[in-house]
């Protein structure tokens, strides 16, 4: 299922599109890794948001989902495997050996430019460390508000006119000592107050309230890399 232009400014069926996908998402991700990946595998997480991210970000006019998709798909698996100190000895399998589409751009030249970019990147370690340890960390806080990290590829907004109107809740939230405080008290987000106080209705807080609830976590804690994610609502509050 590929977008249009438009169908990106509509409340898209994000399950929808996994599930259309998903082939097409695993077998890429195969590739990448050099190896087969499962649901069951953390990699297939780091693919399900990246490919929620592209989604985020789609513009018709810049190429199709997929072509988008892949490269963010591919950029955040080769970070995961650099993390995991894995990828010079994964990364020397063949894309054909893996069951999927294979597309131009996935070509033994892209995938040696990849292999060598990771290879140039090992010096990267310390950093890639400390990004597992922020998601355990932020695992373990969202938790308490009973969800898990990976629920966020759903419960992130998909539309860019939702996305700026969770930004605005977000940087408000963030801003407010009395709402963060009132939020961790009750491990609930306290959508009444922030809709007043933020102008966002409150059907998309509720809505989105777990991808509230972990961006505002992220932002006001000691989160810096998983904070790089979400730059676009610094961007939004500097103009």
């Amino acid at each position: 299922m590929e977008l249009t232009l438009d169908a990106k400014y509509c409340e898209l069926d994000f399950e929808e599109l996994v599930r259309e996908n998903k082939r097409w998402i695993l077998a890429l991700a195969s590739r990448t890794c050099g190896r087969f990946i499962t649901e069951s595998d953390d990699e297939w997480s780091i693919a399900l948001m990246a490919f929620n991210e592209a989604v985020g970000s789609f513009d018709g006019e810049k190429g199709s989902l997929r072509s988008i998709a892949s490269v963010v798909i591919r950029r955040r698996l080769t970070d995961y495997m650099r993390s995991e100190g894995r990828h010079s000895a994964e990364l020397t399998v063949r894309p054909a050996a893996f069951e999927g589409e294979l597309e131009e751009d996935e070509s033994g030249a892209l995938e040696l430019s990849v292999r060598q970019r990771v290879a140039e990147s090992s010096m990267a370690d310390d950093s890639s460390a400390r990004a597992r340890e922020e998601i355990a960390e932020m695992q373990e806080i969202l938790s308490e508000y009973g969800f898990s990290f990976f629920d966020l590829a759903e419960a992130s907004p998909k539309a860019e006119k939702t996305k700026r109107s969770c930004g605005t809740a977000i940087r408000t939230l963030v801003a407010s000592v009395i709402l963060m405080a009132a939020m961790r008290l009750r491990r609930l987000l306290p959508v009444k107050e922030l809709s007043e106080k933020s102008g966002v209705v409150r059907k998309i807080l509720d809505r989105h309230r777990k991808y509230i609830i972990a961006s505002a976590e992220i932002l006001d804690g000691d989160f810096p890399i998983l904070a790089s994610y979400l730059s676009y609502i610094k961007k939004e509050e500097n103009g």
